[in-house]
């Protein structure tokens, strides 16, 4: 699949129109239900072999941010044979107590994978929690940056952001009597 298809694909299978609530408490026209392309297996694999050439040499290991990055960073993992880590959102309160589960993260250079980055702010949260715990982030990875101060946010922090598609890029897809007008979120999201 070529990088229009697929950016095709993602468009038809995940974005939705109407009224929206983002996390952030802000309303949206238009949101991209990530998990519509994230259960498609046929997608799935053909987004994380698009992916796979975004993670630079020498890293450790992938470190897929709860919920949505699991799934992402797992056929990222089958695709360059790297190790994953699954970060939640906090550390548990309960056995092993880890904020990243599937080994440790101290001293690890790590690629952050997450699915679509909006104002950046639980990827610049979940980063710095990693970085407490000693690892390196190496790099950010998404499949959808919605060009809503979401790069800028993590380059302040000192990350890399790199995205499989931009919402430009993915509109730009779209044939062109049918390509919705450029929007943003109202407001900065967390996510």
């Amino acid at each position: 699949m070529d990088r229009d298809e697929l950016g095709r694909r993602i468009y038809d299978t995940a974005h939705l129109t109407g009224r929206f609530l983002l996390r952030s408490g802000a309303t949206s026209d238009e949101y991209f239900d990530k998990y519509l392309f994230e259960s498609d297996p046929v997608l799935l694999r053909a987004i994380a072999q698009a992916m796979a050439s975004l993670v630079p040499p020498s890293v450790d290991a992938l470190a897929g941010l709860e919920l949505g990055g699991v799934p992402l960073a797992t056929a990222l993992s089958q695709r360059t044979g790297l190790a994953t880590r699954f970060v939640r959102k906090e550390a548990k309160a309960y056995g092993t107590c880890r904020l990243a589960e599937g080994g440790d993260v101290d001293g690890a250079r790590l690629v952050v994978v997450e699915d679509v980055v909006t104002s950046g702010g639980q990827v610049v949260t979940s980063c710095a929690d990693l970085r407490e715990r000693g690892a390196e982030i190496v790099r950010v990875l998404c499949v959808i940056d919605r060009e809503a101060g979401g790069a800028a946010a993590l380059a302040a922090e000192g990350l890399d952001l790199h995205a499989l598609f931009t919402m430009t890029e993915l509109a730009a897809t779209q044939p062109a009597a049918t390509r919705p007008a450029a929007t943003q979120p109202a407001g900065p999201s967390s996510r």
